[in-house]
């Protein structure tokens, strides 16, 4: 088999054993890696009313055929499992080099279950496994646990991902992080790696699969990183980074303000270009990146030297959504976040959450043990501490807004989430095609599995005949909507950079080139489709219905300002047309048996279907 080692490593946390575990090439031509093929690995493992954080529940780092090769972009890898969360199916992906040196350790992925009795780190050397005491490690931070474990070892080519206090104590916020500051944030899989008592996995190693066309694939990569310097996106994120799009985005009116209720806000003040012109800040890039699109803050403070960050979603959550300006405690934020491994987006709303709710004098001072204004950023920071020390009003918030709504006896529609996942810094309301995708993405709501704003800005997919329309509108969105999510949903399974300007037929063409495969801009499409369609048929099993695809009342409010001023979104009507292009049952949100065993889903036809 090309482009692939053909095993995963095995982890049993109950037993403290390692053994390898055969990838078949039929598997990993239907479910290509990653994202993807990690969503078949644990179908199996997923029962209705599983534990998230049980023993029993499966987590899966997985790298894909792209990881490791010379394309540009591919330094990604994925985890996935049950989302502590939301309880359905979770994913998150990271980059920085800690994905080559996964792949390069020998496996294409680890399948880890059980818990061990104590804390323990995971050592994969040259294709060689040892699980080892950790306890020295249990309560330090994130960069202090990889700086330790690189210096225990030895190994110049080590590369550690982690979790913080937050995964220690399971908080369903908690992610993963690699390469210092990278994280692998959403959906609370640091939880579940701290349920297992697994503080890290450390790779090394420089073992390469073989390629059907190592020369193809060498000239690809030039054509690829041609095609991506040469795309005007990517001049902007080298000079900026994501934050690149927060003053164009406030004028479409796609970036969130005082807790979804306002999209106009004095977006100059916490811009890419305010970031670049009051504090000292470095470009940082992934392992073969040619963009270089992450930030780093130099000599921050007297305390805090160098940030990793922060980014346009975090930077969006912690400032607008709150209504806060102040740079310095957005920084801050951002670097405890990271610290202790804690997924920025759905802290920043469920922060600004609280500032709602006592606006509305719903979480009062006595409540909340303190005044939780707009704008204040010292709240902010101090909000986030509590979150992370699991004190006061923070361990309710660190639960997320859904679990905040209950628990306050507001009304579910006032949290701003889907399926228990917290909205990102992307409106509904300024693309509907992004809207549906939202409502109907595999991991909740999620701004990366079909960032349809893309496609209404001037991007396209031609293979497809996804074409730019009017963001405004929702005729003929959603089958759009469906495919593309489709589409991108494989970015994580290759694993390839959403950042990627790359056509379907150049990935192909790449795929081909590695794997000695002839796979088609249709097949492609098909795999897409299958993808989607595995891990809705997971959260079907753990209970997802259709009343779950929606979008929150808060984030469908017509607004009356900015350039989305008395937009109505029709979500029902983008629905309808969604579940028929999918094939999915309009009454139980199901894909269809018809569907379902189209796309070689046997065992999942018949588990729905029983």
């Amino acid at each position: 088999m090309k482009g692939y080692h053909g095993r995963f490593l095995r982890v049993d946390l109950n037993e403290m054993t390692t053994q390898d575990m055969p990838l078949s090439e039929e598997d990993a031509k239907k479910f290509i890696g990653g994202a993807t093929l990690a969503a078949k690995l644990i179908y199996d493992h997923v029962e209705k009313g599983m534990d998230p954080l049980g023993p029993e529940s499966p987590l899966v780092f997985a790298t894909g055929p792209f990881t490791g090769t010379s394309l540009p972009m591919v330094s990604r890898y994925a985890v996935a499992g049950i989302s502590p969360l939301t309880g359905y199916w979770g994913e998150a992906t990271s980059g920085g080099t800690f994905p080559f040196r996964l792949k390069g350790s020998g496996y294409d992925g680890i399948f880890i279950t059980g818990k061990a009795k104590s804390p323990v780190y995971l050592l994969i050397d040259k294709g060689e496994a040892k699980i080892l005491d950790a306890k020295h490690l249990w309560g330090k931070d994130s960069y202090k646990t990889q700086t330790a474990i690189k210096e225990e070892y030895g190994e110049k080519g080590l590369s550690v991902a982690c979790i913080g206090s937050s995964g220690e104590k399971k908080v369903k916020q908690a992610g993963i992080m690699n390469d210092e500051g990278r994280a692998a944030g959403r959906c609370g899989l640091g939880a579940l790696m701290g349920s297992k008592k697994l503080k890290a996995v450390a790779v090394a190693g420089n073992k390469r699969p073989d390629q059907a066309d190592s020369k193809r694939v060498n000239e690809l990569a030039k054509e690829g990183i041609a095609t991506i310097n040469g795309n005007f996106i990517s001049v902007a994120f080298k000079e900026y980074g994501t934050l690149m799009y927060m003053d164009m985005g406030m004028t479409l009116g796609d970036v969130p303000a005082k807790y979804f209720q306002k999209n106009v806000f004095p977006a100059q003040k916490v811009s890419g270009q305010a970031l670049r012109s009051n504090y000292e800040v470095e470009n940082y890039a992934c392992r073969g990146c040619p963009i270089g699109c992450g930030r780093i803050v130099k000599n921050f403070s007297k305390k805090i030297d160098t940030v990793d960050g922060p980014e346009y979603e975090t930077v969006a959550a912690f400032g607008p959504l709150c209504m806060n300006t102040d740079y310095d405690s957005i920084i801050e934020a951002n670097h405890l976040c990271n610290l202790h491994g804690i997924d920025t987006i759905s802290t920043g709303v469920s922060i600004a959450y609280a500032m709602y709710l006592y606006e509305k004098r719903v979480l009062t001072k006595r409540k909340a043990g303190m005044e939780i204004k707009w704008g204040d950023g010292k709240t902010i920071v101090k909000l986030v501490k509590m979150i992370i020390g699991q004190k006061g009003i923070g361990k309710i918030l660190s639960k997320g807004t859904l679990a905040m709504a209950r628990e306050f006896g507001r009304d579910d529609g006032e949290a701003a989430q889907v399926k228990g996942l917290e909205m990102p810094m992307h409106d509904g309301r300024a693309f509907h095609g992004e809207a549906v995708s939202y409502a109907t993405g595999p991991r909740g709501a999620c701004h990366l599995k079909g960032d349809y704003y893309n496609i209404d800005l001037g991007s396209f997919v031609l293979e497809y005949d996804v074409l730019p329309s009017n963001r405004l509108s929702h005729e003929g969105k959603a089958v759009n909507a469906a495919k593309y999510q489709s589409f991108k949903d494989l970015f994580d399974a290759f694993t390839l950079c959403k950042f990627a300007a790359l056509s379907v037929t150049q990935i192909c063409q790449m795929l081909n080139a590695i794997t000695g495969w002839d796979v088609t801009p249709e097949e492609l499409l098909k795999t897409g489709d299958r993808s989607i369609n595995i891990k809705r048929a997971i959260s079907n099993k753990l209970g997802v219905t259709r009343k779950d695809d929606k979008l929150p009342k808060i984030c469908l409010e017509v607004l009356n300002e900015g350039s989305t001023d008395g937009v109505l979104l029709d979500m029902e009507f983008m629905l309808k047309e969604y579940y028929e292009h999918r094939k999915w049952d309009w009454e139980t949100g199901k894909p269809l048996k018809e569907k379902l065993i189209e796309l070689g889903l046997d065992q999942a036809a018949k588990d729905l279907y029983h």
